[in-house]
């Protein structure tokens, strides 16, 4: 694949990302852990069609025997699932994309913590400036109410998982690089566990269930549009971008899924939520745009 046709690739992957805030918005009668139960029951029944007819009844083999690293991989994916849309019940578009975009920064801090990697001068900087918006944002919202306040603290395990799920994954790249492991965990096969464990975990909470065939057509379209397919297409796009350059490209996320939110439902962002993404933002781009030049 050129790298041309996967950079437009990446983009299309952000914006299938960004459309769950708007479509969340026009549910019907699905509230809080019901909208999360559908959305990855959907995207765990599209990801076994899809892996099922990819591997054949070796799926089946492989997910009886995925190791201690898959597991804990899945259930990172798992709780990204569940809080990011238990977060959008409770607070604005705006404010889960932003506090979710932290993912990156909380990625390098983990890595210099626990894989002892040595972080560049430019990445502190970004993560104070992150932090600082972030801070930002959180100090207005406690004026705001405590519900939309409960909504970034959920929002935070997003950013907070994900980091821990690609620590993971780097150890144990590092471990197969030196012959002490079988390899990494099978990022699909994580995946699938994750929207399994989170649609059986959210079941029981969710009941009974209340959404209609409207909902159920939007959550289903959530379910293999917005996480099955993108999930799809980003591991395979893993192989030709570098990972700062699929970072950077996945902060459109939070650009495209504010102005859908904004467009359409009428969900316009706080100034505080504008003045602290900005400052996110522009934390990550420089990183990760000082990053690329550093090592070209």
């Amino acid at each position: 694949m050129k790298h041309s046709r996967a950079v437009l690739l990446m983009i299309a992957v952000t914006l299938l990302w960004s459309t769950a805030g708007v479509v969340s918005r026009h549910l019907e009668a699905a509230r809080s852990f019901e909208v999360t139960f559908w959305r990855s029951a959907f995207n765990a029944l599209a990801l076994l069609l899809a892996l099922g007819f990819l591997r054949g009844p070796a799926l089946w083999r492989q997910l009886l025997g995925a190791g201690r690293a898959v597991w804990v991989s899945g259930l990172c994916w798992a709780i990204m699932f569940t809080a990011f849309m238990v977060a959008l019940t409770k607070t604005s578009v705006a404010n889960v994309l932003v506090t979710m975009s932290l993912g990156p920064l909380l990625t390098a801090l983990f890595a210099r913590l626990f894989l002892q990697h040595r972080l560049p001068l430019r990445t502190w900087a970004a993560i104070g400036l992150g932090s600082a918006g972030i801070a930002w944002m959180f100090g207005h919202e406690m004026q705001g109410g405590a519900q939309a306040l409960g909504g970034m603290l959920i929002a935070f395990a997003v950013p907070l998982a994900a980091a821990t799920n690609w620590t993971l994954l780097q150890h144990s790249h590092r471990r197969s690089e030196a012959g002490e492991g079988s390899g990494g965990p099978d990022m699909l096969l994580a995946v699938l566990l994750g929207a399994l464990i989170s649609a059986l975990l959210t079941l029981p909470l969710a009941w009974p269930l209340q959404a209609g065939w409207h909902d159920l057509g939007l959550l289903a379209g959530l379910g293999v549009f917005q996480l099955a397919l993108p999930c799809l297409i980003v591991v395979q796009l893993s192989r030709v971008l570098p990972a700062p350059e699929i970072a950077l490209l996945g902060l459109l996320e939070v650009i495209f899924g504010v102005l859908w939110a904004w467009l359409g439902a009428g969900e316009a962002p706080s100034s505080a939520a504008l003045l602290g993404g900005a400052m996110v933002l522009a934390a990550l781009v420089g990183n990760e745009l000082l990053g690329l030049r550093a090592g070209r």
